[in-house]
């Protein structure tokens, strides 16, 4: 690992435990696809495992809608993509909310298995008041999301660069690099462009993390009152 990750994850870690709450700090990890989210915050989360943190793990992929009404606009609808992928509401009742003021404690991680495209029915689990979630996802400072996290961060990348990524990473996925480009260019780019000019959530967070080069990445904290 480069010298800027590492500090960049140094970086994170320390803006995550400088945040006091009374129940568990619940971070989200925001950004369009391919722009990294996931193995940043997994990698987050290893940094403070390391400083003896409790660190629950979440994603948006575990709180997706049945296919058949991702898909209700059509399958290349760049609205549907933006407005019916996934469930928010669910988040918030099994995650966001037990895990907020008042909570009980008691969360899921994740209800849903798109792959499967079924349920997924696991008991909840117990935090511990001082627990940490890292939560990443594509469009998790939308309106419905946005007040239940206590630190938001947004990764960046150019859209040249996402679509780079994306075809190395899901032509297995959707069957070769011409379908992924396909689907890119007519869903899933068009829908980020929805999220981006209607919420601004670069503007929303706390922290923009510019990871076009993720040996070299930065980030910038937001220094103005929203």
């Amino acid at each position: 690992m480069s010298a800027a990750r590492t500090e960049l994850l140094t970086r994170l870690a320390d803006l995550i435990e400088a945040v006091r709450r009374p129940h568990p700090v619940r971070v989200a990890i925001d950004g369009v696809d391919a722009a990294g989210k996931t193995t940043l915050a997994n990698e987050v989360a290893e940094v403070l495992r390391a400083r003896r943190r409790h660190v629950i793990r979440g994603s948006i992929d575990g709180f997706h809608r049945p296919r058949a009404l991702r898909r209700q606009r059509g399958e290349l609808s760049p609205y549907g993509y933006y407005a019916d992928s996934f469930d928010t509401s669910a988040v918030r009742t099994f995650l966001l909310d037990p895990l907020g003021p008042d909570g009980d404690l008691r969360y899921r991680s994740a209800v849903y298995d798109y792959r499967a495209d079924r349920p997924v029915e696991t008991p909840p689990v117990l935090a511990v008041p001082d627990s940490v979630l890292v939560f990443d996802g594509v469009f998790l400072l939308r309106p419905e999301l946005r007040a239940a996290w206590d630190l938001r961060l947004f990764v960046s990348v150019g859209f040249a660069e996402i679509l780079r990524r994306a075809t190395r990473r899901d032509a297995d996925l959707f069957g070769d690099v011409a379908q992924v480009k396909r689907r890119y260019h007519a869903r899933y780019l068009p829908g980020q462009r929805l999220y981006l000019a209607a919420e601004r959530p670069a503007y929303e967070a706390d922290g923009v993390v510019y990871n076009d080069d993720p040996a070299r990445p930065c980030m910038r904290m937001r220094t103005t009152s929203r």
